[in-house]
This record gives C-alpha cells, sequence and structure tokens, in this order.
C-alpha cells in the first residue's frame, strides 16, 4: 500500500492542492453572502436568492471540497516520508485544518438558521468571521512550507 501510495504522490498533491483551492473560495465567499444576506433581510426576493446561493455554495461546492481535501490529505499523511510527526508543523497544520473544519461546519449551521429565520449573527460579527479562514490559512501554509 505504502509503494501505491508514494508511486501517487504527484498526483495526491495535485488533488489535494485543488480540492484545498475550492474549499478556501468557499469559506472566504460564504460569510460574505451571509453578511448580504442579513443587511438584505427585509427583501423576501433578495433573502430567497441569498437563500438559494449559500445552499448551493455548501452543499455543491464546499462540502465535496472539504471532503476531498481531507481524503487526500490523509493520503499524503500516510506516504512514506511525507510527514515527521517528531517536528511541530504537522502539528499546528493538523490543529488548523481541524479548526478550519469546524469553522465550515459552524457555517452549515448558521445556513440552516438564516434559513429558518432564526439567525442571531450581524452582519458585523460575519465580517469578523470572515477573517476566520485567513488565519487558519496562513497557520497551515507556514506550517507546511517554512515547517516551524
Amino acid at each position: 500500500m505504502t509503494d501505491l501510495l508514494a508511486s501517487l504522490y504527484p498526483w495526491t498533491k495535485s488533488l489535494h492542492i485543488m480540492s484545498v483551492i475550492a474549499w478556501m473560495a468557499g469559506l472566504f465567499y460564504l460569510p460574505r453572502l451571509f453578511v448580504h444576506h442579513v443587511e438584505q433581510a427585509d427583501n423576501a426576493q433578495m433573502r430567497e436568492t441569498f437563500q438559494m446561493m449559500e445552499k448551493k455554495l455548501l452543499k455543491l461546492i464546499m462540502n465535496p471540497a472539504s471532503i476531498a481535501t481531507w481524503v487526500f490529505g490523509l493520503m499524503l499523511v500516510f506516504t512514506p516520508g511525507i510527514v515527521d510527526w517528531g517536528m511541530v508543523w504537522p502539528w499546528t497544520k493538523a490543529v488548523a485544518v481541524i479548526a478550519m473544519t469546524w469553522f465550515h461546519h459552524w457555517l452549515g449551521k448558521r445556513r440552516k438558521d438564516l434559513e429558518a429565520g432564526t439567525n442571531s449573527v450581524t452582519g458585523r460579527q460575519y465580517r469578523m468571521m470572515n477573517e476566520v479562514p485567513t488565519l487558519l490559512m496562513v497557520v497551515i501554509v507556514l506550517s507546511v512550507v517554512v515547517k516551524f
């Protein structure tokens, strides 16, 4: 099995990077949609449009991309010679990826709240939460590239 993973390494890494890009795009965009959704709450037609956009972004792009990111990421973890668990960087990356996954699920819950009309988060709070994936991305990229 490890020989197979080693031979697939360039493909696995490429697919991991592509799925991360798709996932991150959604993580950056969905909170922005929430900002506009909350700020246009009085307009029923806009509310319907935002609900459709949010649902499709989450279900058709973000969920599959996050699953692919995890699958290809775990394949990389199990590829011989890629991760040295004696170093700090895999642990900082792992914590940041778990936090990114939590944020994804938090966004999914907020989408359901918006759809149900039970949202309690303001546009300003969504703007602030929109910075979370950026901060986590910085930790992940620096962990992998600089290996701090």
